[in-house]
């Protein structure tokens, strides 16, 4: 049997939210809160975390989470991408190039155990290399404009602007919560977007990706009316 592993990227420098991983939301840290929807998931054996921060390693583990080995400082600077990190995380787990690896940051407290679920089933089925979380734009792209100096808008297409959004098709972009693929696929080089990779849409009206505190309070509002009506 295939296991199935999450790994949660968390360092402890984060700047525009300071501390933001293990900020309280909604009373529960938000490392905790991913780590505990992911275990009442069903579909995930095991989370590890990877992280630099002592603080974040004490959240994580009582949460029920492991951190079997604390990152290095030259893949905890703000420079350093994704994929080094997950990478130094399969090396030093020495897993199999079979074993299911799904990515998820300790800020996607909007996820939710279906998404987990779903997301899964899409991966199970195969013929892809990963699943990454997606979310419409909310207009099409090809409308979109420019500001100039001047403030005078400037159309990013002026072929499309007579055409009308109805016949234009959706776009989407990575939403950054998560990502499903195998350790293998992992190991490799070629980027999520450049591999055989399935989108799982997520609704528009709860797609935060938390990198200022606006984000932040939007979260909040959002989580508000998800679960505290």
């Amino acid at each position: 049997m295939t296991d199935w592993i999450a790994l949660i990227p968390a360092r402890g420098g984060s700047k525009r939210i300071p501390r933001k991983n293990i900020r309280d939301f909604h009373g529960v840290p938000a490392l905790a809160r991913v780590v505990e929807m992911l275990l009442a998931s069903g579909v995930i054996s095991r989370v590890v975390v990877s992280t630099d921060d002592d603080e974040i390693a004490r959240v994580a583990i009582a949460a029920g989470a492991d951190v079997p080995f604390m990152r290095p400082a030259d893949l905890a600077d703000s420079y350093t991408g994704a994929r080094p990190v997950i990478q130094h995380a399969i090396r030093e787990l020495e897993m199999s190039a079979e074993t299911v690896v799904g990515v998820f940051y300790a800020t996607a407290v909007l996820t939710t155990k279906q998404d987990i679920e779903l997301s899964a089933k899409s991966f199970a089925a195969g013929e892809c290399d990963f699943v990454l979380s997606v979310a419409e734009y909310p207009a099409p792209v090809e409308r979109a404009l420019k500001v100039g100096s001047d403030e005078f808008v400037v159309p990013h297409d002026s072929r499309q602007i007579a055409t009308r959004t109805q016949d234009l098709e959706p776009s989407y972009y990575d939403l950054g919560q998560f990502y499903w693929g195998t350790a293998g696929a992992w190991q490799a080089d070629t980027p999520v977007v450049a591999s055989r990779c399935r989108a799982y849409a997520v609704d528009s009206w709860r797609a935060v990706d938390i990198d200022t505190p606006r984000d932040w309070d939007r979260a909040e509002r959002v989580y508000r009316m998800l679960y505290e009506q």
